[in-house]
């Protein structure tokens, strides 16, 4: 019987930005002892080329460096949202407290001063690489998620690149809004994440379209408490699960799966709604074929007055459309 050999993780990689080559040499040997990657660079442009290039898991940064400053490129990572999980421990020989203040304002995880002692060091690298695999732990939770709702779309041949398309309409529309950043990510999500719960309808069901028996509709009805169910464990979601489970509201209560009404209905969640009419208009449909653009403002400026959508977000939806020209 042959044994098949575990398989070796990759080292953790860490990036070392200082000007002074000493304190890279030391700094690198002292980590190397302890078996990661170590990289170094020796300004923040060097340092900014091999975080494009390969990005590490976590960065030891100088506050001191030629040209920008240890603070500029902190802040900039940490407002990048590929980079801003990355952990940035600053090191300093300034002791002044508001050297450190600053250093915060910038967004580092940690400080070390120097001269640099090894078992700290080693204490605060390893505490830092903890929290970074929790976090990538729970990116890849969300990835699952994300490639289970796009299972769900795939079993509907009629839908295409539905989630793709509502996501960019909602975080479009909600910019128009001026709507923060968090908000923003929550749409893109939620245009990906609002049908998870899906995935437990029957295909029969799921396929039948418009003419479902008063059982088969009930099912159909628990897809957005589903969905919120098998996203709540997840914190990073906690935005985007009034979008799951509210997407289906009506501003006369007669939505579910709660009955809210107006503005009892979630702001995002109502963004949402509007994109997701919108595009289940404009794409043909085993029962039903595509509406052109106009057609589709018609319908729900009527179903808005009828008490089923959002007015002012339905206008606000054809005029971003009717303005960037998005609309075939």
């Amino acid at each position: 019987m042959t044994l098949t050999p575990p398989l070796r993780r990759r080292a953790q990689r860490i990036l070392v930005v200082d000007d002074n080559l000493d304190i890279l040499l030391i700094t690198g040997e002292l980590l190397r002892t302890r078996h990661y990657d170590v990289q170094t660079a020796g300004s923040a442009e060097a340092a900014e080329e091999m975080i494009q290039r390969e990005p590490p898991d976590l960065i030891l940064l100088d506050v001191i460096l030629p040209g920008r400053s240890g603070y500029e490129l902190c802040r900039e990572l940490k407002d990048n949202p590929a980079t801003r999980l990355i952990p940035v421990i600053m090191i300093t020989g300034l002791s002044d407290r508001g050297d450190r203040v600053r250093g915060l304002e910038s967004g580092a995880d940690e400080f070390l001063s120097k001269p640099i002692f090894p078992e700290e060091l080693f204490a605060r690298v390893k505490s830092l690489l903890c929290l970074k695999e929790f976090t990538d732990e729970l990116e890849n939770a969300e990835t699952v998620l994300f490639s289970l709702a796009l299972g769900v779309e795939s079993r509907d041949p009629y839908t295409g690149n539905h989630c793709a398309r509502l996501a960019r309409y909602a975080t479009n529309l909600g910019e128009r809004l001026g709507l923060g950043e968090d908000s923003i990510l929550a749409l893109k999500r939620g245009g990906y994440l609002h049908d998870l719960g899906k995935i437990v309808v029957p295909d029969e069901i799921l396929k039948k379209g418009m003419n479902l028996t008063p059982q088969e509709w009930l099912i159909m009805k628990q897809h957005p408490v589903t969905g919120e169910s098998i996203c709540r464990p997840l914190k990073s979601l906690r935005l985007v699960l009034p979008i799951i489970r509210h997407h289906h509201e009506h501003m006369n209560g007669s939505g579910y799966p709660d009955g809210l009404r107006g503005e009892e209905i979630p702001l995002l969640a109502r963004i949402l709604q509007v994109a997701d009419v919108y595009d289940a208009l404009r794409t043909q449909r085993s029962y039903k074929e595509a509406l052109s653009h106009e057609q589709a403002r018609i319908e729900m400026l009527q179903e808005a007055h009828a008490g089923l959508l959002d007015l002012t977000l339905v206008k606000e939806l054809f005029s971003l459309l009717d303005s960037d020209e998005q609309a075939a």
